[in-house]
């Protein structure tokens, strides 16, 4: 008699063939040479594969055999939120949340070595709920949050790094879509927030601006469920850009600043407050520094020369990438804790080429030997700085 695989974790399944792309259980059917009732019942725990098949599995999904029989962790039912949702396609949603969780998989098995920066946002929203917040209190959230975090009325020097330090789990993905900017979810398992930033507009600005709005998902709408999010999408979606653009552009002195009211204007103050030039226009407009007119005109000359595609000064800056989870690995495997290899075949399930995208850490690492040293180029700002304890 034939049995199919003990402990075998249906939703596993689910996750790793929608990290794929793999949008129909038809679809995966047809890789593996299977009856597409075969695929459901295994999706719904109704049966489980046999062991050639848990293997055919892994080899389509390119994920250890293993990966199958590794328990879920409970994160919660919090939602997910994607920027631009509404355009995305949902494979492609599905895509990046089943990826996100495998960022999640990732963090949980390094913080059994390192003691990662614990999240540190107070409760700024003072027991309000979301829907009454009015624009003035977004604008306090930033202030207050900027004080909180010492990080003065001036420009952030990298979004990405200040969120590590305080806590937050930040992460890169190539999305395969220009409409889809990131995305971010709360874990309850470790209780912090994860944020996975698309890596296929590769501008330190727009990076700069995507961090920033994922932050303030996490900070205003921790509690709210995928409903919730679905129901009022366009609410939700407003007042996270608000915050976004409050933190980067302070009230109090970014305003200050702006004494042309042009793109050449805006052009000169970018490389100092590292923000796009439609975001400046965006806040001017909010600050009612410029009106209607004014900004309908200034985004009509912006299009006119073509910088929906990118902007001046755009490549005069590397891409700026998370650092908190390469350090990681990297401090494993440079202080002989782990080895590569065992890192891999025991430690995590997923390829070597899914942590070095997620991860950032550098191409071919996990088979490149002579690359374990990886030096990080300094930062000048001390906010910026991710202390990282030794491992235990």
């Amino acid at each position: 008699m034939r049995t199919g695989t003990p402990g075998f974790v249906a939703q596993r399944l689910v996750q790793a063939r929608e990290a794929r792309g793999i949008g129909t259980q038809v679809g995966l059917a047809n890789l593996i040479g299977k009856p597409q009732a075969s695929v459901s019942r295994w999706e719904s725990g109704e049966a489980t594969p046999e062991p050639e098949a848990v293997d055919a599995l892994a080899q389509q999904l390119n994920v250890r055999r293993g990966f199958f029989l590794r328990p879920m962790p409970e994160h919660g039912d919090g939602a997910f939120f994607f920027r631009a949702r509404r355009n995305v396609e949902r494979p492609l949603q599905a895509r990046e949340r089943a990826r996100l969780r495998w960022v999640q998989d990732v963090s949980l098995a390094l913080q059994h070595y390192f003691d990662f920066p614990t999240f540190d946002v107070p409760d700024l929203l003072a027991g309000d709920e979301y829907s009454v917040l009015r624009t003035d209190d977004i604008e306090r959230i930033a202030l207050d949050l900027r004080r909180h975090w010492k990080v003065g009325d001036g420009p952030v020097t990298s979004m990405i790094s200040l969120l590590e330090a305080k806590g937050f789990v930040v992460a890169r993905d190539v999305a395969g879509s220009a409409r889809l900017d990131g995305l971010c979810s709360w874990s309850e398992v470790d209780h912090r927030p994860y944020v996975l930033l698309a890596k296929d507009k590769q501008s330190f600005f727009r990076s700069q601006m995507d961090a920033a709005h994922e932050m303030a998902h996490a900070i205003l709408h921790r509690s709210l469920t995928q409903d919730d999010f679905e129901r009022d999408f366009k609410l939700i979606e407003e007042q996270a850009f608000r915050l976004a653009s409050a933190f980067l552009m302070p009230s109090t002195t970014f305003a200050l600043e702006v004494r042309h009211k042009t793109l050449s204007g805006f052009v000169a103050l970018k490389e100092r407050w590292r923000v796009s030039v439609k975001a400046m226009i965006k806040r001017c407009s909010d600050l009612d520094l410029i009106d209607q007119d004014t900004s309908t005109q200034l985004y009509k000359y912006y299009s006119a020369r073509g910088w929906n595609k990118g902007e001046p000064l755009d490549d005069h800056f590397g891409v700026d990438n998370p650092r908190l989870l390469a350090k990681a690995i990297t401090s494993l495997v440079e202080e002989g804790t782990r080895s590569r290899d065992d890192l891999l075949g025991n430690e995590f399930a997923v390829t070597g080429a899914d942590l070095e995208e997620l991860c950032a850490l550098e191409p071919d690492w996990f088979t490149s030997k002579g690359a374990d040293i990886i030096q990080l180029r300094p930062r000048l700002d001390r906010s910026d700085v991710i202390k990282f304890p030794s491992a235990r």
